[in-house]
């Protein structure tokens, strides 16, 4: 499939902005979905809308069978051993905040560690400080890149579980998280993996991982808003108690006591969004008709290209050189605030992210208020490089 294919099943590519035609830089935040992920949902909710689960109906038992498949589909997408360690949620953040809440209450003693990365989007910060956590920050190098040798002096007696994240939002570092979790597992500590920025650039295998949890969304990867998936081992996510409470969670209900069915079941409490689960299958199609390696040696391409361009420019400044990297490209244009370099830019039919990123620690580790974000997605081109980079040029001499 060539580039032009690509972009083909993209409708949205061809939108024009303030009279230029639409560069889309901004996958970090959400990537574009293909006319195929697109029909999937009108499909669903023209000719198949129905409540899964229990419906003795036709349209029940049609929709439960496309459900229940997407969720095999993603169990050998990701490599799990099991269906039943596949929980569908509405994204990376509830899938963090239910192993959060549930592990928490579970396994916290008083006086818990949680260790996580100096790099960790908040969603992977915040949910364990809610659990009433402290946090023991794994410090990263002015490259971007994780000191495993301070990782390893951060263990204590009271350190419940690392997590991480796979790929930092802001710097585009591709972590060692096989080393990470070995290292864990040999304390004995459990691993959560925030694979929101991996799974629609890298390989996964969760069993070569050998992690404990993986959380990633659906609108990261070509799919649908307010989808997700939570990974767990299946040991593990029998030890958890449930999340939430209400439909489909239960075995049985009485005014005295509650029962609660089996994995993954057990996690998914009231109606789900079928139609987003539907169409996270389509975009799985997708990736695996395009390919992995495919995607993967077109978003290094574009940011070797785009780092060189960028690092010519007067001014400009990068932050996160790590030498595993993808797709991510973090900068700032002398003194200027990233919102105005972003704001221009857009009038230049660029589109980019602006701002902290929801990585505060990581802007306070450099001392600075956030970064332009740049970040590449298969349907990206060199040609669309070049014109991000003629409108920095343009938009340099008004900052300064």
């Amino acid at each position: 499939m060539n580039i032009n294919d690509i972009r083909a099943q993209f409708p949205i590519l061809d939108t024009v902005v303030h009279g230029h035609r639409l560069v889309y830089l901004d996958n970090a935040a959400t990537t574009q979905k293909p006319q195929s992920v697109i029909d999937a949902l009108a499909d669903y909710y023209s000719h198949l809308n129905a409540n899964i689960h229990r419906g003795a109906h036709h349209l029940a038992a049609e929709a439960t069978e496309r459900y229940e498949a997407v969720r095999r589909q993603v169990q050998h997408f990701i490599g799990a051993a099991s269906s039943d360690e596949i929980v569908f949620t509405r994204g990376t953040t509830e899938s963090i905040n239910l192993v959060a809440s549930s592990f928490a209450r579970r396994f916290f003693k008083g006086n818990d560690e949680v260790i996580v990365s100096g790099m960790e989007h908040h969603s992977d910060i915040v949910p364990w400080q809610l659990a009433g956590a402290t946090l023991r920050p794994i410090p990263f190098s002015d490259y971007g890149v994780l000191d495993l040798e301070a990782y390893r002096g951060l263990f204590s007696e009271r350190t419940r579980l690392v997590a991480v994240n796979h790929v930092s939002n802001t710097l585009g570092t591709v972590n060692p998280v096989k080393e990470i979790i070995d290292i864990a597992h040999a304390h004995g500590v459990p691993v959560l993996i925030d694979g929101a920025q991996s799974v629609a650039h890298l390989k996964v295998d969760v069993q070569a991982l050998g992690c404990d949890f993986y959380c990633f969304s659906g609108h990261k990867m070509y799919g649908p808003m307010g989808v997700g998936v939570l990974y767990g081992r299946e040991a593990m996510l029998d030890e958890l108690p449930p999340y939430q409470g209400g439909g489909e969670m239960i075995e049985s209900v009485t005014f005295e006591r509650t029962t609660y069915n089996k994995l993954p079941f057990k996690f998914e409490a009231g109606t789900p969004s079928v139609g987003d689960v539907i169409g996270l299958g389509r975009a799985i199609d997708f990736m695996q008709q395009v390919g992995l390696e495919t995607i993967a040696a077109q978003e290094d391409d574009l940011l070797r290209y785009a780092t060189e361009q960028l690092l010519a420019l007067p001014d400009v400044h990068i932050y996160g050189c790590a030498p595993q990297k993808t797709s991510v490209l973090s900068f700032l244009v002398g003194g200027a605030h990233p919102y105005d370099v972003g704001t221009l830019l857009d009038q230049l039919g660029v589109a980019v992210r602006t701002g902290h990123h929801c990585t505060q620690p990581i802007m306070d580790r450099y001392g600075i208020p956030g970064t332009v974000r740049a970040s590449f997605a298969v349907y990206n081109t060199r040609e669309e490089v070049n014109l991000f980079v003629a409108a920095l040029n343009r938009v340099i001499p008004m900052l300064q």
